[in-house]
């Protein structure tokens, strides 16, 4: 039988005993034995025992030969963990057919152990959980690291489904069943991806990202789903540039105490909003690398204030965006600490920035939110936070203000004003009025400015102070714009018509830095004098001394297109920016509005009068006019001529008119002139 073996391919080797056959076994690569019932000294079901007592069936298959009629014995053997038998007289063919069956189910026993074996060290190896979801059993098998990644022991946690579906955040839950049902529906044909967050041990809650794939098998039942779980905790809630917590964890910091603050013995806490001062005009001015570096230096300046005033409290400083930051401040006995933490943080931001080899100045405005049993969400008192720092930052800015009442109902009447603008136009709520402009020695009229008044039908009149803002931040300062350049231009041509002069009466309007930042403004404005037939030198467009920071190309570009039309460019209130004076020779204006806080200072004030002289003297050789604003007494008229500024604009003539009232000064066109002061 050994000969017709080895003919057939195999390597045999043969035992006379039970003990030969065990140390062969031990001592040499064995793939299977053809183990006799019979033999001496040691039986067959002996040896068995003993072999697998070290061997499993599918490491060393065992076959079993005895005679017919010990079927007893094979019954026997078989449960002892014999894999086949075969009987005497042996039948050479079925002896090799069991044989070869035997040991392909071994060769396939070994790639699966592989195979799981490099699951295993897989799993092991990787920082990602695996997850294997028995749909028709409904029980899933997670990994150890899966289980590690939520702070859990292996037996911690078992294989229902609910030990991960009853651990996502609740704001998520309905959500991410969602995903899977729309998963589940597209078959095997697309791989889940969800991102939320999962309660770990400790009670806190981890941002997790979960792939999957459906395997569906071919006799339709449910099959099976596998994946992986990645914490993105850090990616998903830090700033990527400064390191600090982002606006999600932030905001979920927040809801942790404000579910503490029914707590009798609790203390309260503080949300501080904070928005950079004028950081577009660093950023544009002087590039976005020097911007980057402000805000990581503005984010350890921060830190380093809330650390060192405040040892032993748990506060919070995150980058919500752009240059906006908020400060969560804990452990407060009353708003007035929350008020002095917001006053040294200003304190210490007073300081300059030392970027590199340039030394940059920034403020900022403050709005805080005290902790309120009202709040039920996050979002809330970082609503109310926001519109104190929209209060701190009207009024003057790099100051801080506390949220009240008032604020509230603010903001609601804000959002009325907001929702209400869009329909403005339409139901002829906006109207321009004009104010005159006057050649100072000789009080005759020249031109007007046109400003824009909204009429509310609940509010009355409302200031451009109020709703400019909300156009700008709304995006609806392009239409609103667009419409007071048409409705400019069209009045300008009428009293042109109606009242010819040479040279023409001139308007000004004021122009938003939204606005040119448009890519169409160019063509709004080449439309509006094309349709009305309005000559481009006597329009007047006013722009805002912050054009001058930009330095871009962009902003030079438009400027000089607009020049390139024929209409006049001024700087409005000039004086009030970071400019220098010599940057005007850099842009083609051909006028400066001298900002009305030095005039208001000028007969008491000998330091506005020399500004004012500069900026007339540095004007005149430039070959640019000048115009005063806020002219209000004959004395500031005069002391204005004395300094060389020929022209003005304020009470002193008049305030801003409607139409019909604006008309009725030009037929006789003199309003006041006055003697210089000596």
């Amino acid at each position: 039988m050994s000969r017709r073996f080895r003919r057939a391919g195999y390597s045999v080797a043969t035992a006379a005993d039970g003990q030969q056959a065990l140390q062969w076994t031990q001592n040499n690569r064995v793939d299977l034995v053809l183990l006799d019932i019979m033999m001496p000294r040691t039986s067959g079901l002996a040896l068995l025992k003993t072999l697998r007592a070290t061997y499993t069936s599918s490491q060393l298959p065992i076959i079993m030969v005895s005679a017919i009629h010990e079927s007893d014995q094979i019954v026997e053997a078989l449960g002892q963990g014999a894999n086949d038998y075969i009987t005497k007289p042996i039948d050479f063919s079925v002896a090799v057919a069991r044989i070869r069956t035997q040991l392909l189910r071994k060769k396939a026993d070994e790639a699966l152990r592989e195979s799981e074996e490099r699951y295993a060290l897989a799993a092991l190896g990787t920082k990602d959980g695996l997850w294997d979801w028995n749909r028709e059993a409904d029980q899933i098998n997670y990994s150890t690291r899966w289980k590690e990644l939520l702070g859990y022991e292996e037996k911690e946690i078992g294989t229902a489904p609910q030990e991960w579906l009853s651990r996502i955040h609740p704001e998520d839950r309905a959500r991410v069943d969602a995903e899977f049902t729309q998963h589940l529906a597209k078959g095997d044909k697309a791989e889940f991806v969800s991102e939320h967050r999962i309660q770990h041990k400790n009670g806190s809650y981890r941002w997790m990202l979960c792939r999957g794939v459906t395997v569906q098998p071919a006799s339709g039942s449910p099959g099976r789903m596998v994946g992986s779980l990645s914490d993105i905790t850090t990616s998903k809630a830090f700033d990527s540039l400064t390191g600090l917590p982002n606006r999600v964890l932030f905001v979920e910091k927040v809801a942790s105490l404000l579910q503490q603050t029914s707590k009798p013995e609790a203390k309260t806490f503080a949300v501080l909003f904070i928005d950079l001062d004028g950081f577009k005009v660093i950023n544009d001015s002087l590039g976005h690398d020097v911007g980057d570096q402000l805000l990581k230096a503005m984010a350890r300046r921060l830190q380093d204030a809330v650390r060192s005033d405040r040892k032993g409290c748990h506060d919070e400083v995150a980058r919500f965006g752009g240059d906006e930051f908020a400060v969560l401040v804990t452990n407060l006995a009353n708003s007035d600490e929350g008020v002095l933490v917001a006053e040294r943080i200003l304190e210490r931001l007073r300081a300059l920035f030392k970027l590199e080899d340039r030394e940059v100045f920034i403020g900022a405005s403050i709005g805080i939110a005290m902790a309120d049993p009202q709040y039920e969400t996050p979002t809330e008192i970082l609503r109310d936070a926001d519109t104190a720092m929209y209060r701190a930052k009207s009024s003057g800015r790099s100051q801080c203000r506390l949220f009240d009442a008032a604020m509230r109902a603010n903001a609601v009447e804000r959002l009325e004003l907001q929702n209400d603008l869009p329909k403005a136009i339409e139901n002829k709520e906006l109207a321009l009025y004009y104010q005159p402009k006057v050649r100072l020695d000789t009080g005759k009229l020249f031109g007007f400015e046109a400003l824009l008044r909204w009429k509310h039908p609940d509010y009355g009149f409302i200031s451009p102070l109020r709703f400019i803002p909300i156009a700008e931040e709304t995006g609806l300062i392009i239409s609103v714009g667009a419409w007071v350049l048409e409705e400019t231009c069209r009045q300008l041509r009428t009293w042109q018509d109606n009242f010819p002069s040479d040279p023409p009466l001139q308007i000004s309007l004021n122009v938003s830095g939204k606005q040119l930042d448009h890519p169409g403004f160019v063509d709004c404005v080449r439309k509006a004098l094309q349709e009305t037939g309005v000559p481009p030198h006597s329009l007047q467009l006013e722009l805002t001394e912050s054009v001058l920071l930009a330095e871009g190309e962009a902003t030079t570009k438009i400027l000089y297109e607009l020049k390139d039309l024929g209409v006049g460019l001024s700087v409005d209130d000039f004086g009030t920016g970071y400019s220098s004076l010599n940057r005007l020779d850099r842009y083609p204006f051909d006028n400066i509005k001298i900002d009305q806080s030095f005039i208001n200072r000028l007969d008491r004030d000998e330091r506005s009068a020399k500004v004012i002289r500069s900026i007339v003297m540095l004007a005149q050789n430039l070959k640019i006019d000048v115009i005063a604003e806020g002219v209000e007494r004959p004395e500031q008229a005069e002391q204005l001529l004395h300094l060389g500024c020929q022209s003005g604009q304020g009470y002193l003539f008049a305030k801003p008119l409607p139409v019909e009232e604006a008309e009725s000064l030009l037929p006789r066109r003199s309003l006041l002139a006055v003697e210089p002061k000596p």
